[in-house]
């Protein structure tokens, strides 16, 4: 059955970095584009960044270009999303979704940005 295993969450400090990680298994992942989402407390679910399957064009939000950066590794099943300079507005809930013939989401992972 279709599995996600995400990681690299947890509490970071304004200006911090992190990597997130999911790692997709039951499907072609090399079929499918891949979509980095969050969601913060008392918000609506918000479109992150995203990535296609195959030639690794790339698109972001306008609040995290140039401070995060979406890959993928179609060997290891894997999308990542590093993430710099980070923000208390970056604290949310992050879910990578998988898009094609069908689509498939993860469980998500805690993000917190606090001093």
């Amino acid at each position: 059955q279709v599995q996600f295993v995400e990681s690299g969450g947890g509490l970071v400090q304004p200006g911090g970095s992190l990597r997130l990680s999911c790692v997709a298994s039951g499907f072609d992942f090399g079929s499918y584009t891949m979509t980095w989402y969050r969601q913060a407390p008392g918000k609506e679910r918000e479109w992150v960044a995203w990535i296609s399957a195959t030639d690794d064009n790339t698109d972001y939000t306008d609040s995290v270009k140039d401070r995060f950066t979406i890959s993928r590794d179609n060997a290891k099943s894997t999308v990542y999303l590093q993430m710099s300079n980070l923000n208390p507005a970056d604290t949310a809930v992050y879910t990578c979704k998988a898009a094609g013939d069908k689509t498939y989401w993860g469980q998500g992972i805690q993000v917190t940005v606090s001093s």
